[in-house]
């Protein structure tokens, strides 16, 4: 297993994610080698390897390293590490259930997970509804295997107990937010606070404060450090997520990023979509309501949809959000007095969130 000493004067976001990524191969090498052992089906961590190699900013597992520095730490890092690792394997379980129930046709540029399970069927008539299956269970297989691995973490019992504790919540504050998601898929689409809610809920805890949380703990940081990445990490979440919900409907400015649509067929409630409803006149309106989450939605009518949100100002002040939050985190480092290397990293992390670069 591999065991990374990061300098306390610099961290190395790049060799940390190295670190990160042969953790998780060396576990998943472990459960290969048990599941050719006891006769499982090999395909399945194959899966969830290939999902994990097929790219993902890793920020979790970064900000969970960064978390750990800024509590004051150094040295060793084979716990924070690990906890890192298992925070990936969460975020796969988390993705490929979303995919399931978006019905996403890809994922990180390759088919998502439950449409290769559903292509291994060949032209059987119960492929889509297999797939899917599939699919689920692989996502649970990749959930068991986060808690197990956050299982071999050895800490004294007080930061155990306290590590627990904050992954557990951060549970359960994603299957409810992944709940409202889609539960309220199509209701209220013009509510903005009902559409921050779930970005509360299913991102922007999970994404940045838990992790950042998760380090600081297994660092044996106090209530003061973990209060600080609330105070940060509730915001720069909300903003990562209003970002991604502007690629997924306009694209990235340089192209890298295509537009899509997915969140406009699922008729997903986006502050987006709540700000252009709430700013449009009644024409616009009855042209979002009769496009936005129709399954045949076509590129044609995506780009009459993206012209009305530019039109009504959705676009810009989603944009206008963002800067708020993101200046908002910067006031939160500038009084919270964290080690030098570890406030660089977050400030670069908060850009990283925020911004689409490719």
């Amino acid at each position: 297993m591999t065991s990374g000493v990061v300098h306390a004067q610099m961290i190395d976001l790049r060799a940390v994610q190295g670190q990160v990524d042969a953790v998780l191969e060396d576990f998943l090498e472990d459960k290969a080698r048990t599941a050719s052992d006891r006769g499982y089906p090999p395909e399945a961590v194959q899966t969830v390897r290939d999902f994990l190699a097929a790219g993902g900013k890793r920020i979790r597992a970064l900000l969970c390293v960064v978390g750990w520095h800024a509590a004051g730490a150094h040295g060793d890092t084979t716990a924070v590490l690990r906890v890192a690792a298992s925070l990936e394997l969460f975020v796969a379980f988390a993705l490929i259930h979303d995919d399931i129930m978006d019905d996403s046709a890809s994922r990180r540029g390759r088919p998502a997970v439950h449409r290769v399970m559903r292509a291994r069927l060949g032209q059987d008539e119960r492929a889509e509804r297999l797939g899917a299956g599939g699919a689920l269970l692989v996502g649970n297989l990749a959930l068991m295997w986060a808690q197990e691995l956050l299982h071999t973490v050895r800490l004294e019992p007080r930061r155990q107990r306290r590590m627990y504790g904050l992954y557990d919540a951060m549970l359960e504050e994603v299957m409810y937010g992944q709940y409202l998601d889609v539960m309220g898929t199509g209701l209220d689409a013009d509510d903005m606070e009902a559409a921050l809610q779930i970005i509360r809920f299913k991102t922007a805890t999970a994404t940045i404060e838990r992790p950042l949380q998760l380090g600081a703990v297994v660092a044996g940081a106090g209530e003061a450090t973990l209060d600080v990445f609330t105070r940060l990490g509730l915001p720069l979440g909300e903003a990562f997520q209003l970002r991604d919900d502007l690629l997924d409907v306009f694209g990235s400015t340089d192209g890298a990023c295509a537009p899509g649509l997915s969140d406009l067929r699922e008729g997903k409630r986006t502050v987006l979509l709540a700000l252009g409803l709430q700013r449009a006149d009644q024409a616009q309106r009855e042209r979002l309501g009769h496009l936005v989450g129709r399954d045949g939605l076509r590129e044609r009518e995506a780009a009459e949809v993206r012209r009305i949100l530019q039109a009504t100002g959705a676009r810009e002040q989603t944009e206008r959000m963002i800067a708020s939050r993101y200046d908002h985190v910067l006031r939160v480092l500038d009084g919270a007095g964290l080690p030098s290397a570890a406030d660089s990293a977050l400030r670069g992390l908060a850009v990283r969130a925020t911004q689409y670069t490719s």
